[in-house]
């Protein structure tokens, strides 16, 4: 037994039954009961607590005046930043730069942790196809394999190694499983998936944030295989704990366990009580489901207080790697260091202007260039800072914002900026479109800075309709009737739809919700001191009947049979959509070897050229198809990326190697197997543009 195991063990042995419960107990709110709370060793985490100094003083509380000083855990939501926001999470995937997502991470960990917070419920993994659910914001897109390697960088980064040899802080992917298949785009309603289309596309980013060492998990709202996740023995103990082998905590969502009487699969508190223990949920957040009827239930079945000791053993395992138990306070002089330094925000600002997906650009009107021109700011968005924040940015201010007519004026020297709002997000009132519509007529170029607010997207915050909302569209309708240059700047939380707008543009930029340095990143793109490199992680929809619209879709038995008698079953932009500045040239798909043995590796090389003046990063995409399976798979499917630099009229020749379990699939009895067959290797710019080549799996 390591002294970490003799140190736990020796203190399950001397905790009353209280004590253990309270370990397993966390409140979301503090209030005149929490100190009383606290002495009584009933409390073993809380959430919504800030500052260091207050947490501190609680944390002093647990240390010092309680029988057993075992410290408190605090928990927080920390999702695309603390203080420093960084662009939402959907938009800092269309990166496709999984560093500079891990450093986003880790800055955002070390901001948290300088105000007390040692845990933080992200990342969000959950792979989502559907645009109306409001947290579509929070996750990585549609996209599996994509969505597990981001899920890897961002818990490398929230459990990034202290020099005390510690992570700085447990990271807690969630939510688990199947809740970004929410139906109908509606937050907390039922999932209905089949198992093997749970492994196959929601499993493989928890897995593989479970390889990277995440100390905790949060499972979800929903009810799936019908049963709710918090109760779900199937999925948590049989498949999280004994197949998956996680020893870390699992987390309820907030009152999920008190919510299953709500879902009508317990009765009461105390059924509640009972089928969460025994699926093994360590922490009832927030619910009081635990407080009241665990002791009871243990009176009435002591061998239950098995389940009790092994989840207070996982409580207290994360808190000794952490560090606690030696250093349970933070320093309370480190945030006014750390929190939203020059270095933060010089990456929020890479990270911005990174995850920007350039859609259209009409006879290369972008990069604009700073010279004697006047340009009309017009929009909702021309001087808003409140919007850029995003979703999920609880300690953001809008002032840390730098809005997108503050950055133009501050970095142009030649250029007037002239600004008009012509309207905002839900006013009814025209009367504002014609100030602007006057404005952009004495102008020689006009920037739309348009998009939905970020009330729009997040928890609970979901839409039918996915056009611009308010007057907006009105306001594009005028403004082209002036037949002048006209840019869009779309910032939004989650894929919108464009099909009204897409022609009568010059040139459209996806700037989606981007941080603190949104107006600067912006203005970097416009004006060509960043080339636009991002990509998109998830289809845009020509229409919202489409919905869900996702790339790796399966073939079906009629695959070539129109789907709608009134709009093709092709999304507006495919999934890995983005252009640069510059143009790029695939040529010479070569593989080494076109038939691999079951346990090999296929390797490949493929030149890409860039034909243009300007030096600019290429995400260049690997898909495959299986010709035939014991089961249906999709029509094709990511396996691998890499994003290169390409200096003017340079060829690069990039090279691949691909393990052939990218390849496999789930078969019908749900085991995880790389069948021999004929395979389809496509690469190149996203998933519709690519070259293709064959090659075989063989079993020898």
């Amino acid at each position: 037994m390591s002294n970490k195991e003799q140190f736990i063990a020796n203190l399950i042995k001397s905790m009353t039954l209280k004590e253990k419960i309270g370990q397993m107990i966390q409140y979301g709110r503090v209030n005149e009961d929490t100190v009383r709370i606290i002495k009584e060793g009933m409390v073993g985490s809380f959430l919504n607590c800030k500052g260091a100094s207050y947490i501190n003083s609680l944390q002093k509380i647990a240390v010092e005046e309680t029988r057993l000083g075992i410290p408190l855990l605090f928990g927080d939501d920390v999702i695309h930043g603390f203080r420093t926001i960084f662009p939402i999470p959907l938009a800092e995937s269309c990166s496709w730069d999984l560093e500079l997502m891990r450093e986003s991470a880790r800055i955002a960990a070390i901001e948290a942790n300088s105000e007390g917070i040692n845990w933080i419920f992200a990342p969000m993994v959950d792979v989502t196809r559907d645009p109306r659910w409001g947290r579509i914001a929070e996750g990585a897109g549609e996209d599996h394999y994509l969505g597990k390697l981001v899920a890897k960088a961002r818990v490398k980064g929230f459990q990034t190694i202290k020099e005390d040899g510690k992570p700085i802080s447990a990271s807690c992917p969630k939510h688990f499983i199947g809740y970004g298949a929410a139906i109908g785009g509606r937050d907390y309603n039922s999932c209905d998936i089949s198992e093997n289309y749970l492994r196959s596309y929601y499993l493989p980013p928890f897995k593989e944030a479970y390889a990277a060492g995440a100390l905790t998990t949060m499972c979800s709202f929903n009810d799936l295989f019908s049963v709710p996740l918090s109760v779900n023995k199937k999925l948590l103990r049989n498949l999280l704990r004994d197949e998956l082998k996680f020893k870390g905590i699992i987390v309820s969502d907030w009152q999920s366990i008190r919510e299953t009487i709500n879902h009508k699969v317990a009765e009461n508190k105390k059924e509640a009580a009972y089928k969460a223990l025994i699926a093994t949920c360590d922490i009832d957040m927030h619910s009081g489901i635990y407080r009241d009827c665990l002791e009871e239930l243990i009176n009435e079945n002591p061998e239950l207080e098995k389940l009790i000791d092994e989840g207070v053993e996982r409580i207290l395992s994360v808190k000794y790697d952490l560090g606690l138990f030696d250093n349970p306070y933070v320093d309370e002089n480190k945030a006014s260091h750390v929190i939203l330094s020059g270095s933060h925000r010089d990456h929020a600002r890479k990270m911005a202007s990174k995850s920007i997906v350039l859609l259209e650009n009409k006879d290369n009107l972008l990069p604009l260039s700073d010279k004697k021109q006047k340009i009309a700011l017009i929009g909702p968005f021309a001087g808003d800072k409140e919007n850029h924040l995003g979703c999920w940015s609880w300690k953001g201010n809008k002032d840390d914002i730098i809005a997108i007519d503050e950055a133009l004026r501050n970095n142009l020297k030649y250029t007037e900026i002239y600004i008009e709002q012509g309207c905002d997000f839900v006013n009814n009132d025209n009367n504002g479109i014609n100030q602007a519509v006057k404005l952009a007529a004495e102008c020689d170029i006009i920037i739309l800075a348009l998009g939905e607010p970020r009330s729009y997207s997040g928890e609970a915050h979901n839409r039918v309709n996915l056009n611009l909302p308010g007057l907006q569209e009105q306001l594009i309708a005028e403004i082209v009737k002036l037949h002048k240059p006209t840019i869009a700047l779309i910032s939004s939380g989650r894929p919108l739809i464009l099909t009204d707008i897409k022609d009568k543009m010059d040139a459209i930029l996806w700037t989606w919700h981007l941080g603190v340095e949104a107006g600067n990143a912006i203005y970097e793109v416009l004006f060509g001191i960043n080339n636009p490199s991002g990509k998109l992680t998830v289809s845009l929809p020509k229409h919202v009947g489409q919905i869900p619209i996702y790339y790796n879709h399966k073939a079906t038995g009629r695959p070539y049979a129109q789907k709608y008698v009134d709009c093709d079953d092709n999304p507006l932009y495919p999934f890995g959509y983005g252009l640069s500045y510059t143009n790029y040239t695939y040529e010479n798909l070569k593989l080494k070897q076109d038939e691999i043995n079951i346990d090999e590796e296929l390797s490949f090389s493929i030149d890409v050229t860039n034909n243009g003046n300007i030096t600019g990063e290429e995400v260049i995409q690997v898909y495959f198809n299986d010709h035939f399976g014991s089961t249906t798979t999709a029509v094709k499917q990511l396996c691998g990326f890499k994003k290169v630099e390409i200096k003017p009229h340079e060829t690069v020749t990039v090279e691949f190697t691909i393990d052939t379990k990218e390849f496999g699939l789930y078969n019908e009895n749900n085991q995880f197997v790389i069948e021999p067959g004929t395979f389809t290797l496509y690469v190149g710019t996203n998933s519709n543009d690519c070259l293709e080549a064959e090659f075989k799996i063989i079993n020898k």
